[in-house]
């Protein structure tokens, strides 16, 4: 299957189960879609072959060396290597000057076949038998990664491992290393541990869909080092990740045997071979004068929610999407705001629009929301004529899979447009 294909799945199957603004997700498919394939990357076996669905994080890279000596306790970092060892950044022509600019990829000097050999080693003190593997090297545009069918004798399971690197100081590297609400994502357990190196480690127990409509359950370890690693390992208790029956219980590996794979230095030439990071646009602390629009969306709700003085139970998001959980005592109620760039007014055209002095596009839906019967959900949806789309919407419920835990959102229709109307959209300095 061609990459494009492999992305168009991995797309379709991280936004499975979620509600949120259509025309806004369009928008901004393909940042939170990568976002969202960097903490689901797919693997889906298929009789002896094995697709993978993996995007590359396009420009957040970061440098370093992992030492060998780190063993399963962590890894070390050494220096960073030098700008013009042999970097993936170069121009076609040599040196960046004329020409497109070349993929940002490794030389390939760990190819598919020592992928699927290292993802052997580093299963071999569990016992277990590897078949069904597949893999990609990394020369490979759509990343590093190994896939196969591990069976220790107690059911088959898929096992996956990717490898990437990331501005360790980034909004993804943060992301990918905190558990997120619980409520939301309904896992049975979620813990994060630094490494003595200065690593982070994530180790998640959940499902392969939030409302758990089959009893595929999903296991990962995510171990981002100070130099900006990422190595992702998953495991489920099925020979594929969807459309396959339960084998056992649970994933074959326990939480001390992910972290012994992530942390595993058969890894080590394949990351070294990645080309060397740049820092995440936008991924600093944002200041007091950060305007809205170069914010995490996440920030933005907080700091918009914040004069309605409603406690705030949770929060969570990553890049242009964020959401909170507000809890008055009677009963919790998430918000989600998404943020994007709109190149049409396509959603923008009808009777039901209105327009602001400014020019700024509003359109208000009520409705129904999430799979349970009594869920509502209130949006309020704004397109600015520079093409920037701010979209807030509120449910009487903390969970979309769950059912109504009030009778109406918390945040009243008003309180959400003055949070899509804010001024501070429109300005480059709050």
């Amino acid at each position: 299957m061609p990459f494009e294909d492999d992305l168009g799945v991995a797309l379709r199957q991280a936004g499975d189960g979620f509600t949120v603004d259509r025309h806004a997700l369009v928008d901004a498919g393909e940042e939170r879609g990568r976002h969202l394939v960097a903490r689901r990357r797919a693997a889906v076996v298929g009789g002896s072959a094995l697709a993978l669905a993996l995007v590359a994080t396009a420009g957040a890279y970061a440098g370093g060396l992992l030492d060998g000596a780190g063993g399963s306790d962590g890894v070390t970092v050494a220096a960073a290597p030098t700008p013009d060892a042999g970097s993936a950044t170069d121009g076609a022509n040599g040196g960046g000057h004329g020409g497109a600019p070349s993929p940002r990829v490794g030389s390939g000097a760990v190819g598919a076949e020592r992928m699927m050999t290292n993802l052997e080693k580093a299963l071999a003190p569990q016992g277990g038998k590897l078949t069904a593997t597949a893999a990609r090297g990394t020369e490979s545009e759509g990343g590093a990664a190994v896939s196969g069918v591990y069976d220790d004798g107690k059911g088959k399971a898929a096992v996956s491992v990717s490898l990437s690197r990331v501005d360790p100081k980034g909004s993804q590297a943060r992301q990918l290393t905190e558990c997120g609400d619980k409520s939301l994502q309904g896992y049975d357990d979620c813990r994060t541990e630094q490494l003595p190196d200065g690593s982070k480690l994530l180790v998640y127990k959940g499902y392969e869909y939030a409302d758990r409509r089959v009893d595929t359950k999903c296991w990962r370890a995510v171990l981002v080092t100070p130099a900006g690693f990422l190595v992702e390992a998953s495991e489920w208790n099925a020979p594929a990740e969807k459309d396959a029956a339960t084998t056992r219980p649970d994933p074959p590996l326990n939480s001390a045997q992910l972290k012994s794979l992530v942390t595993s230095q058969v890894w080590l030439p394949a990351l070294n071979d990645l080309p060397a990071a740049e820092p995440e646009p936008g991924s600093r602390d944002a200041g007091p004068g950060t305007p809205l629009k170069d914010r995490s969306a996440a920030d933005a709700l907080e700091l918009l929610a914040a004069p309605f003085g409603v406690p705030i139970a949770s929060r969570g998001g990553e890049g242009s999407y964020g959401y909170l959980v507000l809890d008055d005592g009677k009963g919790p109620s998430l918000v989600q705001l998404n943020v994007s760039r709109a190149e049409t007014t396509a959603g923008f055209t009808g009777a039901d629009v209105t327009t602001e002095s400014d020019g700024t596009k509003v359109k208000i839906t009520q409705g129904s929301a999430g799979k349970a019967p009594g869920v509502v959900q209130w949006t309020v949806a704004t397109l600015r004529e520079n093409g920037l789309r701010v979209t807030v919407s509120a449910f009487n419920t903390a969970n979309q899979n769950g059912g109504p835990s009030r009778p109406q959102p918390r945040l009243t229709l008003e309180q959400l447009k003055e949070i899509a109307l804010a001024p501070g959209w429109n300005r480059d300095r709050n």
